[in-house]
C-alpha cells in the first residue's frame, strides 16, 4: 500500500512539470512542428524587421533638379537608414543673342549652368513597414551656379541702373556675370519621400521618391563689365565724347553697381534651392 501511495504522490508531482515543457513559449517567435519519424522542428519566421545594424547596403540611381542623383544607403536600425547623396549636371550654350527691352540688346553671350553637390541625411520611417520617411540633413558640398560672359559688337547696348550704354567700336564692351547658388557652402536641409531603399519587408528593388529644400541662402549676384560704352548712341561709331572707361569711370561703376543691386534683390526671395528625384535602388547583405 504505501509502494502504490508513493508511486501516486510522484506522478502527481512530475506531470505539472511536464504539461509545462510542452507548452509553447508566450514571447517565442518560433513554432515547433512535427517532423517524419516522430521528432520535432522548429521553424523561425523570416523578417526583415530583425536586420542587424548596418547590415545591409543599399545603391540607387536616378535624376532630379540637381542632374544625374546617386545615392548610397545603410540600415541603422529598425526605423532608422543613413543616407548618403551626389547631384551633377553641367550644361554649355555658346553665341546666345541677347534681345531684351529695356535691357541688353545685340549682345552674344556664351553661359555655362553647372550643379554639384554632396551631403548625408538619415531617414526615418514612422511605420517602418511602409515607405513613407521624413529626411534631416546636410550639404556639405555645393557648387550650384552659372555663369555668362559676352562681348558687345559697336553699337549694341547694355542698361545698367537707368542708363543705357552703346559699345565702342574702338574698345568695345565686355561682360562676365554669374549667379552662385551656394550662399552657404555647408547647408540644413529637409526632405520627405516615398520608397524604402532597404525594404523591411523583404526584397532588393525600391524605386525611391524625394522631395523637400536645401537653405542654401539668397543666390549672389556678380557683374563686371569692361571696355568703353557711350551714352550717346552716335558716338559708339568714333569714339565720341561721350564714351567712357567701365572700369575707370565712377559713374559708370556706379550704373554697374546700381544693376547688380536690382537683380540681387530680385534673387533675395530665393533662400531656399527646391530637391526633385526619383530614381531605381537595389540593396543586399553586407554583413
Amino acid at each position: 500500500m504505501k509502494k502504490i501511495l508513493c508511486l501516486a504522490l510522484t506522478a502527481a508531482a512530475m506531470s505539472p512539470a511536464a504539461f509545462a515543457s510542452t507548452q509553447p513559449s508566450s514571447d517565442s517567435s518560433s513554432t515547433s512542428i512535427a517532423a517524419p519519424g516522430g521528432s520535432s522542428a522548429t521553424v523561425v519566421p523570416a523578417t526583415t524587421s530583425a536586420l542587424r545594424p548596418f547590415s545591409r547596403l543599399a545603391l540607387s540611381g536616378g535624376i532630379g533638379l540637381g542632374g544625374i542623383n546617386l545615392q548610397a544607403a545603410v540600415n541603422a536600425n529598425r526605423y532608422i537608414n543613413i543616407r548618403g547623396i551626389g547631384n551633377y549636371f553641367s550644361y554649355s550654350v555658346n553665341n546666345v543673342k541677347i534681345d531684351g527691352n529695356n535691357g541688353s540688346n545685340g549682345v552674344d553671350v556664351s553661359g555655362k549652368l553647372n550643379f554639384a553637390e554632396g551631403g548625408v541625411a538619415v531617414d526615418i520611417y514612422p511605420f517602418p513597414n511602409h515607405g513613407f520617411r521624413l529626411s534631416p540633413g546636410v550639404t556639405f558640398y555645393n557648387q550650384n551656379g552659372a555663369s555668362a560672359n559676352g562681348v558687345a559688337s559697336a553699337g549694341d547696348s547694355i542698361t545698367l541702373g537707368s542708363q543705357k550704354y552703346y559699345s565702342d567700336s574702338a574698345d568695345p564692351m565686355s561682360l562676365n556675370a554669374n549667379i552662385a547658388l551656394n550662399t552657404h557652402k555647408q547647408a540644413f536641409s529637409m526632405t520627405t519621400g516615398w520608397g524604402n531603399m532597404i525594404s523591411r519587408r523583404g526584397g532588393h528593388w525600391s524605386f525611391p521618391f524625394e522631395i523637400g529644400a536645401i537653405f542654401t541662402g539668397a543666390p549672389t549676384i556678380g557683374l563686371n563689365i569692361t571696355g568703353s560704352g557711350c551714352t550717346d548712341q552716335a558716338d559708339a561709331a568714333d569714339n565720341g565724347p561721350s564714351c567712357v572707361s567701365m572700369t575707370n569711370n565712377a559713374t559708370a561703376q556706379q550704373n554697374i553697381a546700381s544693376q547688380i543691386a536690382k537683380y540681387q534683390n530680385d534673387v533675395n526671395v530665393l533662400k531656399v534651392y527646391p530637391i526633385f528625384s526619383f530614381g531605381i535602388a537595389y540593396n543586399f547583405k553586407i554583413r
